[in-house]
C-alpha cells in the first residue's frame, strides 16, 4: 500500500525533474526576461513575461505548496513583501488582528504603510484575549508563532476556531518553525507566510518570501480569479513587480533540499545551548519553548514537532549590560537575520530604536550548525565578561 511521501522526499524532489534536453539532474537556471510565442500567437508554455512568470518559480513554488500541504504558492522578493501582498489583497479598512510581539518589520508595515487597515495588537498567545479581540467581525489575524524575538506561543487551532466565528481568515508567519516543525494549514489555517532568507535559503545569500494558500482557499476560486483573497495575492504579485528574480528561487530551492536535516540539527543545537544558558548566574531568563518552564511549552509540544532554533535571553543588568555581551562574542556573528549555518547574535532593543516595545535587556540568538559546545563557550565567556 504507497503512503504519501515524507518530507525528506518530498523537500529534494517537488517541482523538480531531469531535464529533457539535456538530461541534467540538476535544475537549469532561466534567466529569460521573455518567451516566444507560436507563430500562431499561443505559448508553448505558461510563460509570457518574467514578471508573471518564470520556470525556477514555478518549481520553488511547487515545492513550498507541497512542503506545507498547502493548494498553491506565491513567491516574493523578500518575506515583507509576501506580508504586505496580503495586506493589499485586503478590502480597504479591513480591520486586522495582530500579535503585540511581532516582527518589527511586520509592525512598522501594518502601522505606517497601511493607514486604510484598522489594525488592533493583541497578545495572541492568551487565548481568552484572541477571542475578546473577535468578538466582532475582521478580516484577518495575523499569527507569529513562535513570536518575534519574545518567542510567545499562540495556539493556531483555537485562534482559527475563533476567526471562523467572525469570518476572518487566520495567516500564519511559519518562519522560525517551517513545515518541517509546524505545519499551520493541518490546523486550520488559511494562509502561511515565510521569509525564504531564513531557513530555506539556509545560508545567508539569498533574500525572498512566499505565501502558501489552503486547499480550500484556492478551491473558492480559480487560482487565475483575481476576485479571490489568493487570486488578489497573486495579481500583487504579477502587477506590482515584487517577484523574485530566477537564481534567487534556484537558489532557495536548492536550500529546500537540505531543510529537514539542517532544522534538527539547529534545533538539537538550540536545546543545548538554552539549557546551559538557564543556569547561567547572568541570565534573568531563557526564552525558548522547548524548556518545560516556558508558558507556551506544552501548547507547542502539542501543535509542532519540535521547538525551533531560535532563542531570546535576558540578561541580568540591562541595556548597557546586553550590549557589551553581544560586543564580546568571538564566534558569535553581530548581525540581523536568521536561519543561516553561522550563529548570529542580536540586541533587538538597541535595532528597533527608542518605540521598541522589546526589553531593553535582551538579545536574540540564532543557532547554527556550529558544534552546540563551542557555541555554550563562546556565550559563556561573553557572559562572564
Amino acid at each position: 500500500m504507497s503512503t504519501a511521501p515524507k518530507i525528506e522526499t518530498v523537500s529534494v524532489h517537488a517541482g523538480l525533474r531531469t531535464d529533457p534536453s539535456t538530461g541534467a539532474v540538476a535544475q537549469p537556471i532561466h534567466l529569460s526576461t521573455t518567451f516566444e510565442r507560436r507563430p500562431d500567437g499561443s505559448l508553448p508554455d505558461e510563460y509570457l513575461y518574467i514578471r508573471e512568470g518564470n520556470p525556477n518559480r514555478r518549481a520553488l513554488e511547487t515545492a513550498v505548496a507541497a512542503l506545507e500541504g498547502g493548494g498553491a504558492a506565491a513567491c516574493f522578493a523578500s518575506g515583507l513583501a509576501s506580508i504586505d501582498a496580503v495586506l493589499r489583497a485586503l478590502p480597504a479598512a479591513s480591520r486586522v488582528v495582530a500579535p503585540r510581539d511581532i516582527y518589527h518589520g511586520t509592525r512598522v508595515l501594518l502601522t505606517e504603510h497601511h493607514p486604510s487597515l484598522q489594525v488592533r495588537f493583541v497578545e495572541l498567545s492568551d487565548l481568552d484575549a484572541a477571542r475578546r479581540a473577535l468578538a466582532e467581525p475582521a478580516a484577518l489575524v495575523l499569527v507569529e508563532t513562535p513570536s518575534n524575538p519574545q518567542l510567545h506561543i499562540t495556539d493556531i487551532a483555537g485562534v482559527v476556531a475563533a476567526a471562523r466565528r467572525v469570518g476572518a481568515r487566520v495567516l500564519v508567519d511559519n518562519t522560525w518553525s517551517t513545515p518541517v516543525l509546524q505545519r499551520p494549514l493541518e490546523l486550520g489555517a488559511d494562509l502561511v507566510v515565510h521569509s525564504s532568507t531564513k531557513y530555506f535559503g539556509g545560508h545567508s545569500d539569498v533574500q525572498g518570501g512566499v505565501v502558501v494558500a489552503s486547499h480550500e482557499l484556492t478551491a473558492e476560486t480559480a487560482v487565475t480569479d483575481r476576485q479571490g483573497l489568493f487570486g488578489r495575492i497573486r495579481a500583487v504579485q504579477e502587477q506590482a513587480g515584487a517577484a523574485p528574480a530566477p537564481f534567487d528561487c534556484w537558489l532557495i530551492r536548492r536550500g529546500l533540499q537540505t531543510l529537514p536535516c539542517r532544522m534538527r540539527a539547529h534545533e538539537e543545537g538550540a536545546a543545548e545551548v538554552a539549557r546551559a544558558l538557564a543556569e547561567h548566574p547572568g541570565v534573568l531568563k531563557v526564552l525558548w519553548p522547548g524548556l518545560p518552564s516556558h508558558p507556551g511549552h506544552e501548547v507547542m509540544k502539542a501543535q509542532a514537532s519540535g521547538f525551533g532554533a531560535m532563542l531570546s535571553i535576558r540578561v541580568r543588568g540591562g541595556f548597557d549590560d546586553a550590549s557589551a555581551v553581544v560586543g564580546r562574542c568571538r564566534l558569535f556573528k553581530r548581525a540581523t537575520s536568521l536561519g543561516g549555518v553561522e550563529s548570529l547574535i542580536e540586541h533587538r532593543a538597541a535595532i528597533e530604536g527608542p518605540e521598541t516595545p522589546t526589553p531593553p535587556d535582551l538579545l536574540r540568538l540564532s543557532i547554527g550548525l556550529e558544534h552546540p559546545d563551542d557555541l555554550v563557550d563562546d556565550l559563556l565567556q561573553a557572559l562572564t565578561g
